[in-house]
């Protein structure tokens, strides 16, 4: 029997995200391929509903992790945000960093100390919601514990991955010894099964990826896109008073662009995204490098997650960084391409989608399949033009703002004849940019998101 919402204190919630690297201050975004956009989407979401009056009290409970080749930030536990929201770290499978396919066997430990924190607690939360599966099988053992109403966000699902896999020639064996691929759709039918709520970014998710799952129901599912801080992805052409701090960062990213173009004056074709084969940033270069004319006209910026010593990075993210450098030189594309080795993502990325707005620039999703699409929402806010893979997410933002053009990435002609027609029409530019700022403030804000949310938890109390 689940608990209803009887009490007439705020809401306490308790959102579950398990693995990557989660702190408050100046997140990582982009170290490596679990610290990505399900953590910027679980950082955002707690902040925003921490904001609103009816929330009394938000927890983000994520796993404890010391390590020396990680920051200690990691490893303090309660890490207090604001009054209402705390980062609370619990302890599973010893205190190494280790990657998400490799927790599976500890998440009974996470359940099982995750009980003892909420009994300290001395309140049930009203609501647990959880991201991604591994937090999914956590909040089904939560619920049938304690009954407390269950809200998923699967971010990824296992079918969808397995059939891209196969797609690209792994065998069954090795994606099962890599990715725990079987277990992982097994958690999944579970978690729908359990879950009170499925919150979605998209009713292609619905359809394309949950349809596939058999204990799927569709009065479960919630369409309620992510949102983007406007505060900090704003216009390009908003004028702001500048304090030391941004004319530092922006003499930072200056600095960096200028160790690699030539004419630093011409229009930036960007992308931001981890060094994962399935972004296909290979055929956005391959789209530049085979492209004289664009070349002449434009620059080429990739900023491909954070890394020091590519051998010594994941074999995945081993093989996309060298094929990055490969196609440079294959190319020439000296002076032409820049790929840094670092960024700032909290303060230097959105003055970089600024800065490719104000180069008359445009932003570029290549990403052979796109569940959303975050990246896509910030360009948007900042006033840049988009282009992005006809797939999942895009499909509905493009529809939205009206302010890019949807193609099929597997042809990588398609990419520099849809970047060429932004760049050569001066008109078809400021249409874009202008819809995507107008927009996006329409469609895709977190205090949007968290309207829609809180009205959604309203009705499942109700139903109680």
């Amino acid at each position: 029997m689940k608990t209803s919402k009887k009490n007439t204190k705020g809401l306490y919630i308790q959102l579950y995200s398990i693995h990557g690297l989660i702190r408050a201050k100046n997140p990582e975004y982009g170290r490596d391929v679990d610290t990505g956009g399900q953590v910027k989407y679980v950082l955002e979401l707690a902040e925003t509903l921490s904001k609103d009056p009816r929330i009394e009290k938000v927890d983000l409970l994520t796993r404890y992790i010391k390590d020396k080749n990680v920051s200690e930030d990691y490893s303090i536990t309660p890490e207090k945000i604001n009054d209402k929201l705390t980062i609370i770290r619990i302890k599973a499978g010893g205190s190494k960093y280790i990657r998400k396919e490799l927790l599976w066997d500890h998440l009974e430990e996470f359940v099982d100390k995750s009980i003892k924190y909420i009994k300290s607690v001395g309140r049930l939360p009203d609501v647990i919601h959880s991201h991604y599966a591994d937090a999914g099988y956590v909040c089904s053992e939560l619920t049938k514990f304690f009954g407390i109403q269950f809200v998923h966000t699967g971010h990824s699902l296992g079918r969808a991955k397995l059939s891209k896999l196969l797609s690209d020639g792994l065998t069954i064996e090795e994606i099962e010894k890599r990715y725990k691929i079987s277990h992982r759709i097994n958690i999944e039918e579970t978690v729908i099964y359990y879950a009170d709520m499925i919150v979605t970014s998209t009713s292609q998710e619905i359809e394309k990826q949950y349809g596939d799952y058999k204990n799927s129901t569709s009065q479960k599912f919630k369409v309620i896109p992510p949102g983007v801080d406007i505060e900090k992805f704003y216009p390009y052409n908003e004028v702001k008073p500048l304090d030391e701090e941004a004319r530092n960062i922006i003499n930072v990213i200056s600095r960096k662009l200028h160790k690699f173009f030539m004419d630093i004056e011409k229009p930036l074709v960007l992308t931001l995204c981890r060094p994962d084969k399935k972004k296909n940033i290979a055929g956005l270069i391959t789209a530049f490098g085979e492209d004289e004319e664009l070349q002449e006209k434009a620059n080429l910026a990739i900023f491909a997650g954070i890394r020091t010593d590519i051998q010594t990075m994941p074999e995945n993210e081993q093989e996309v960084l060298t094929e990055i450098l490969l196609l440079m030189d294959k190319y020439n594309l000296y002076g032409k391409m820049a790929i840094p080795k670092r960024h700032d993502t909290q303060y230097e990325v959105p003055e970089l989608y600024r800065i490719a707005a104000r180069t008359g620039g445009v932003f570029v999703n290549a990403a052979l399949t796109e569940p959303f699409g975050l990246t896509l929402i910030e360009a948007a806010a900042s006033g840049v033009p988009i282009i992005a893979t006809n797939d999942g997410g895009p499909k509905d933002i493009i529809s939205n703002c009206r302010n890019g053009i949807l193609i099929d990435v597997s042809d990588t002609k398609n990419i520099s004849t849809a970047v060429n027609k932004i760049l050569d029409a001066d008109k078809l530019w400021k249409e874009f940019s202008e819809n995507g700022m107008n927009n996006v403030k329409k469609y895709y804000t977190w205090e949007s998101h968290t309207k829609s949310y809180l009205k959604e938890l309203e009705n499942l109390f109700a139903e109680v």
